[in-house]
């Protein structure tokens, strides 16, 4: 895979900038900081799928924020997230349907044998790298289990 997503993600951050989009401009700053922050941990120059690897993270970590804040009823809090989310999502490669999700899963257990809730691991660890970026894993991991059980 070619390295075009820290460029195209630095090119958005110069075009938030001159747009004075201030909302879109802090995050990508911080997606440049995440991402920076794990070069500089692991000693590295991130590829695509690392780069795709890391926005992911912070989606579920967002997903997560907005599920806290609901329940606290701090829904400005929640919509900060939730526009974080969007500018984020812009950069990862197209969500997954339904249907494309349910027919991975199951052509990786038809593939892995997979009969019950020990074999999860092994579905999961081929689906994970597919998926990456383009589905909500805890998702998938729950529609793994109620196939399996």
């Amino acid at each position: 895979m070619t390295d075009t997503l820290k460029p195209t993600i630095q090119s958005e951050m110069k075009d938030a900038m001159k747009s004075g989009n201030k909302t879109r401009l802090a995050t990508i700053r911080l997606i440049m900081a995440a991402i920076k922050q794990r070069e500089v941990d692991e000693r590295i120059e991130l590829d695509d799928d690392q780069v795709i690897a890391v926005l992911d993270k912070m989606v579920k970590q967002r997903r997560e924020s907005i599920k806290m804040y609901q329940d606290a009823e701090r829904l400005d809090l929640a919509e900060v997230e939730q526009n974080e989310i969007a500018v984020i999502q812009d950069f990862l490669p197209e969500s997954l349907s339904e249907a494309e999700i349910d027919q991975m899963i199951k052509s990786v257990v038809a593939e892995t044998g997979a009969e019950s809730m020990r074999d999860m691991g092994k579905v999961m660890g081929k689906l994970k790298p597919l998926m990456q970026g383009r589905a909500d894993m805890a998702q998938v991991s729950s529609r793994i289990k109620s196939l399996l059980s």
